[in-house]
């Protein structure tokens, strides 16, 4: 025995044990540490986070609400999008939205509303249409209450692009296709080539931008967009070209030998699956379906599991070092997931949440902020506090100290 032992105090041990374990302690594990390749937060937890933003947005055409579910994606983006070319899509997206906000009201201004109102803004010239083009205008008055609800409706479309862009500029495709089942890795490689095309058509249209300004020649006007076009398209063949090399470099597209029995199972397994599936979700979706809808989507989803199980079987695909879902992804998808289903039980067990979440324009009235959805909402923005946060280049580069190289 040392002679320092005698002078600790009695049950330092567990003290120290509490301390770890103490709300302290808990709160210093959940703290969102530095993001490392072992502890990424897993990609399907970032699209399910989204998909459960996008499902609250589909359920409601608040401004305000739509404004709130709008900041809370933009935040988490904020806090945790990394330097990854494929992470820059973000922007892109949020012009698309505003292109289609914009698109929604030149129509409703150019062919009309199918709202009746009384406030009249202007009055276009009416273009006369032949009798058997009844029921559509062109022209003609232009009214508050139809501009509002087109603001209304163009504004839940471009929040649901909003969420997806927020995905996309979260989740690391490249590992996304990792973690998909064997049976669908055929699918997901069309489905992430996809993804990924936008992504880095916009890096490449910055990067030859930046090229032509560092040159002197013009980047902007239609003359520097033909000029840019071109080396474009032809980074995306060469992109195209390589990628189908190294596809066939690793062998994609071979099969084990399964017996027929298996492949038959697989396909009754996984149709009648989808089918379940379609018909739970359209019974929870009516009134008529509440008693059988939930156990037919159970049944449906196990059917489908088990044949994604069964299917494969057939891939030779082995993963090295997959990305474990750990409790972060569990918080992660649950904040999402949470969002989607507070709104829905919202929208089905308060007489009020028609008028809260559908505010009308006859007659024309600011929307009111319901409290119970907002606060909702704003569980979203968990990812923001227990996802691990990016290494910026600046933060990761060698420091000197102060010392000039030598």
């Amino acid at each position: 025995m040392n002679a320092g032992d005698d002078d600790r105090p009695a049950g330092g041990g567990s003290a120290s044990a509490a301390a770890r374990t103490g709300p302290g302690g808990v709160l210093r594990r959940l703290r969102a540490p530095r993001a490392t390749r072992t502890n990424a937060l897993h990609p399907g937890a970032w699209w399910v986070w989204a998909l459960g933003l996008g499902t609250a947005a589909s359920r409601t055409t608040n401004p305000l609400l739509l404004g709130l579910l709008i900041g809370v994606a933009g935040y988490v983006v904020a806090a945790r999008r990394t330097e990854a070319p494929w992470a820059r899509s973000y922007g892109a997206f949020v012009r698309l939205a505003l292109a289609v906000l914009g698109i929604r009201l030149a129509f409703a201004v150019l062919l009309g509303s199918p709202v009746p109102g009384t406030h009249v803004l202007l009055t276009l010239p009416e273009l006369p249409l032949p009798d058997w083009a009844q029921g559509i205008r062109v022209g003609g008055r232009v009214t508050a209450e139809g501009l509002v609800f087109a603001l209304y409706d163009g504004l839940k479309l471009a929040t649901l692009l909003i969420c997806v862009g927020a995905a996309n500029a979260l989740a690391n495709p490249a590992r996304l296709l990792k973690s998909l089942p064997g049976a669908l890795y055929e699918a997901g490689v069309a489905v992430v080539v996809a993804l990924t095309f936008a992504p880095n058509l916009i890096a490449d249209v910055q990067r030859l931008r930046a090229a032509r300004r560092l040159r002197g020649r013009p980047d902007r006007g239609l003359r520097g967009l033909l000029q840019v076009a071109l080396p474009v398209l032809e980074g995306a063949l060469e992109r195209s070209v390589a990628l189908a090399a190294a596809m066939d470099a690793r062998g994609y597209g071979r099969s084990a030998e399964v017996p027929p029995g298996v492949r038959r199972t697989t396909a009754a397994l996984t149709l009648g699956g989808l089918v379940g599936v379609c018909a739970g979700t359209y019974g929870l979706l009516t009134a008529e379906g509440g008693s059988y809808g939930l156990p037919v989507l159970l049944a449906g989803l196990a059917a489908a599991l088990g044949g994604l199980w069964l299917g494969g079987r057939r891939s030779l695909r082995t993963r090295y070092r997959p990305d474990a879902w750990g409790v972060r992804a569990w918080l992660v998808a649950g904040s999402g997931a949470a969002v989607a289903a507070l709104l829905v039980l919202y929208a089905a067990h308060d007489v009020y949440a028609a008028a809260a979440l559908h505010p009308g324009v006859v007659p024309l009235t600011a929307p009111a902020l319901p409290l119970w959805p907002a606060a909702a909402i704003l569980l979203g923005l968990l990812p923001a506090f227990v996802a691990p946060s990016p290494t910026s280049a600046s933060a990761s580069a060698p420091k000197n100290h102060g010392k000039e190289p030598s």
